[in-house]
């Protein structure tokens, strides 16, 4: 078994006062920040300078993220947070909407109008992360700024590839296409994003000019934020030059947050986001007094 730091040690058993330290600092974590998932508080969790750091392990004797798996759970069916607080993006359900009436309808699509704030851009934008996990961190964000998520789930299929490098065909209308791309920092991690580009390379236009830049997980930033490491696996030949590895899961949810806003902001024009909120506002208002109109023939 291991203790809280990792270290190697009898069967190891935690008491009352330190499940209590545990679960307050999940809680700190989240209330300052969230919605999260259960990998970005583990690894909130494995920080040393915490009064009760969980081992850096996702299996096996010791194992620090079932230890924060199992606290979450708790948590929230105690009420001590939120459900809404932690993200799953690698479960979903699959739904069919309908409406009572077509004022009904009206009403409802009203909420989901989004202004083109990217009409007057010199950019067409897109976000690809390497898990479901990231995405859903990162989702909001993205549809915030109007931007497409692509989850790669790892080596990414041809297909999605191909289906990807259609729809920028269709909508970058000439502009440069610019791909933000979030992944592990690992033997693996850093070869995925030369693929995912590669392939999207390949169906692309000729017209169009791509730009893919990796936001993180970056060398630089494994240092600047003094992001968790592991060891890399003895018998991976890849990537030799990489000796620690960093789960993007480890860069605090905000700052990734905060990182991807600002890179994608900087492509809009000046002022996008407030003169689109403004438009949609209005033409929200125009469809839920057609809806009105509509309720009030059917009557």
């Amino acid at each position: 078994m291991t203790d809280l730091t990792g270290t190697a040690t009898k069967r190891f058993r935690r008491t009352k006062a330190q499940i209590e330290q545990v679960d307050r600092q999940i809680i700190a974590v989240l209330q300052e920040d969230h919605p999260q998932s259960v990998r970005h508080v583990f690894y909130r969790m494995t920080d040393p300078r915490l009064p009760e750091p969980v081992p850096k392990t996702d299996s096996g004797p010791g194992n620090g993220y079932g230890v924060v798996q199992r606290r979450l759970l708790t948590l929230r069916e105690t009420g001590a947070i939120p459900y809404s607080w932690i993200t799953d993006a690698t479960r979903r359900g699959y739904f069919v909407n309908t409406y009572r009436s077509a004022g009904d309808f009206l009403r409802t699509v009203a909420g989901h109008y989004r202004a083109d704030l990217w009409q007057q851009s010199h950019f067409y934008c897109e976000v690809w992360v390497e898990s479901r996990s990231i995405a859903g961190v990162v989702q909001e964000t993205c549809e915030e700024l109007a931007v497409s998520l692509y989850p790669a789930g790892g080596f990414t299929s041809w297909t999605l590839a191909y289906q990807a490098a259609e729809y920028i065909n269709q909508d970058a209308r000439g502009r440069d296409c610019v791909i933000l791309y979030i992944g592990d920092y690992d033997p693996a991690g850093v070869l995925i994003d030369k693929a995912i580009e590669r392939e999207l390379r390949k169906h692309l236009d000729p017209g169009i000019k791509l730009h893919f830049w990796r936001l993180g997980i970056t060398e630089e930033q494994i240092e600047r934020y003094d992001l968790p490491t592991k060891p890399r696996k003895a018998n991976d030949k890849r990537a030799q030059h990489i000796l620690e590895t960093v789960e993007a899961e480890a860069m605090p949810a905000n700052v990734l947050r905060h990182m991807l806003w600002e890179c994608i902001e900087n492509l809009l024009p000046d002022g996008a986001l407030a003169v689109a909120k403004t438009a949609e506002a209005s033409e929200r208002a125009h469809i839920e007094r057609m809806a009105e109109i509509m309720a009030g023939g059917a009557e």
